[in-house]
């Protein structure tokens, strides 16, 4: 089950591994994320840093909406790891706990 993590996420990149979901649900099986700015002035709005159940360290976050996310709005959330393979384990993980 992936969940918050406070290991180092520097290092992580995107692989082309997206997932579509709300904010509030990813609040409801993640938790808080460690950036909520929200406020269309970044790249990112919102940005959580997690692991998966093997430990391996990925992160969630918007990229390039450029405008304020309603918390119901599904769009896709980018996944970055540090490899495609972590990728895709976290979003196998995210997928069974948002169902």
């Amino acid at each position: 089950m992936a969940k918050l993590t406070f290991k180092n996420s520097n290092g992580t990149s995107f692989h082309g591994v997206r997932i579509s979901t709300t904010v509030s649900k990813l609040r409801e099986v993640i938790g808080d994320p460690q950036c909520d700015g929200n406020s269309a002035d970044d790249k990112v709005n919102f940005d959580w840093d997690c692991e998966t159940t093997e430990g391996d360290v990925f992160t969630i976050y918007d990229w390039k909406e450029y405008r304020r996310i309603s918390e119901n709005e599904t769009i896709d959330f980018n996944i970055g790891g540090n490899d495609k393979h972590i990728c895709n384990v976290a979003k196998s993980e995210l997928e069974s706990q948002l169902r």
